[in-house]
C-alpha cells in the first residue's frame, strides 16, 4: 500500500498493491459490496458509474469482454475491459435475482433497485475500518472509493499497458491528467521485478 498527501486537504491518496486488492475484495460479507469494489478496482469505474452498471452493459468484442460505460463523467461514453470472472458473476447474480438485464447490478438492502454514491462511500468507510483493525495497517483508514480507480490505473501502467489505452479505458481526456492525478508509485510486485534488473540491489 502506498499513500500520498492530497494537494488541498488533510487526507491521503491510496494505491493498493496486488495482495491488498485481494484483501479488499475478500473483506465484505455481502455480494453487492464485493461487486461494487470489483467494478472500481478491476474496471476503473467511478462511484457514480458503479451505480449505473447493468448486466446488458457487458459485451463480447474481438478484443475480449468489455463493460459499456454509457454515461461516464461529463456524460461521455467509453468501453473498458472487464475480467471474465467478474462478468460471469454479474450475469449469474442477475439470473439468480431474476432481475431484468436493465436493472442495476449493485443493490442495497432496500427494495429499490440500485445504490447511491453515498451508500458506496458508507460501505468503503466500514470496510476500511475493519481492515485497519484486522491487519493493524493504519493506512487503510485513508482508503476512499476513488482510490480503487487510482489503483486500477496504476496496476495497468505497472503491467506495461500503453498509457494512452489506459486513458481511453478510464475516460481521461488527456495523458497529463492521468499522470498527474491517478498514476501512482508502482505496486510492490512491479518494484520487486524492476529491482531484479539491478545487480547491487
Amino acid at each position: 500500500m502506498f499513500t500520498k498527501a492530497h494537494a488541498h486537504d488533510d487526507d491521503k491518496k491510496v494505491w493498493l498493491g496486488t495482495d491488498e486488492v485481494q484483501t479488499l475484495l475478500d473483506a465484505p460479507d455481502d455480494e453487492n459490496k464485493r461487486l461494487a469494489y470489483a467494478l472500481g478496482v478491476r474496471c476503473g469505474l467511478r462511484s457514480e458509474e458503479v451505480t449505473e452498471v447493468r448486466p446488458d452493459d457487458i459485451v463480447e468484442t474481438d478484443a475480449g469482454t468489455f463493460l459499456l460505460v454509457r454515461e461516464g463523467k461529463g456524460d461521455t461514453y467509453r468501453e473498458t475491459p472487464i475480467p471474465n470472472s467478474l462478468a460471469n458473476t454479474i450475469r449469474a447474480a442477475a439470473r439468480f435475482r431474476s432481475e431484468p438485464a436493465t436493472d442495476p447490478v449493485v443493490t442495497s438492502e432496500s427494495s429499490t433497485p440500485g445504490v447511491s454514491t453515498r451508500t458506496l462511500r458508507r460501505w468503503i468507510e466500514t470496510t476500511r475500518r475493519h481492515l485497519a483493525t484486522d491487519t493493524g495497517e493504519d493506512r487503510w483508514h485513508h482508503l476512499s472509493f476513488h482510490d480503487l480507480r487510482r489503483t486500477w490505473a496504476t496496476q495497468l501502467k505497472g503491467a506495461d499497458v500503453d498509457a494512452l489505452l489506459v486513458c481511453d479505458w478510464g475516460g481521461w481526456d488527456d495523458l497529463d491528467t492521468f499522470l498527474d492525478h491517478y498514476r501512482g508509485t508502482y505496486a510492490p510486485d512491479v518494484q520487486a521485478r524492476e529491482r531484479q534488473k539491478v545487480d547491487w540491489l
